[in-house]
């Protein structure tokens, strides 16, 4: 990568993503960065549900840890690695809450036995036990077994806005390309970095 062609970086990252598909079962995991009130940082790796030029998009718990943290705290980084390819993907920004009708949208998509866990699951709660967990899902299973299944109110979305994103491209002897993007207004700046 000596150059990168594109002028905004949600093109670059759209080519990236689909090659890094043709060697990485899941190329849409990526870590996600949040921090509390107080500054601290937790992790955790989540899946890219969805991205266009408003954000990068993914789902959870609006009760998590997770959740908690970015209502308190509403910025967020995002990692992807694609060791396959060598490349990283770091992206930093403001997080805001996707509306109902993409979150029912998203919601609809997924496989029952995944709406069912939404129910089931008090997510980032003690637990129990396992058999807790499962008798749960049995329980929302019974509950739904006709017809659609709700998104519970407390499932929704993320978008983090983008203000800057970053890809690295490994190079031999550590000579490794770095590319900014950093938005400006409507536009974005673009800079080389040394590795």
């Amino acid at each position: 990568m000596d150059e990168i062609a594109e002028v905004e970086p949600l093109a670059v990252f759209e080519r990236w993503l689909d090659e890094a598909w043709k060697g990485e079962p899941n190329a849409h995991a990526m870590t996600l960065a949040t921090a509390t009130p107080e500054g601290r940082p937790s992790a955790r790796l989540v899946l890219l549900k969805g991205f266009d030029r408003r954000g990068f998009v993914f789902y959870t718990n609006l009760e998590s840890r997770k959740s908690e943290e970015l209502y308190a705290n509403p910025y967020a980084a995002l990692c992807f690695l694609w060791k396959s390819l060598n490349r990283q993907v770091r992206v930093e920004g403001a997080v805001e809450q996707v509306g109902d009708d993409e979150a029912d949208a998203y919601f609809a998509s997924r496989p029952r036995d995944s709406q069912i866990g939404a129910w089931a699951s008090d997510q980032s709660r003690p637990l129990e036990s396992r058999v807790l967990l499962e008798h749960r899902a049995e329980e929302f299973s019974r509950r739904f077994d006709q017809g659609t299944v709700p998104r519970p109110a407390y499932w929704s979305g993320f978008r983090v806005v983008p203000q800057r994103v970053e890809f690295w491209q490994e190079r031999p002897s550590r000579l490794h390309d770095r590319w900014l993007f950093i938005r400006e207004g409507d536009g974005w700046r673009r800079q080389r970095l040394f590795p």
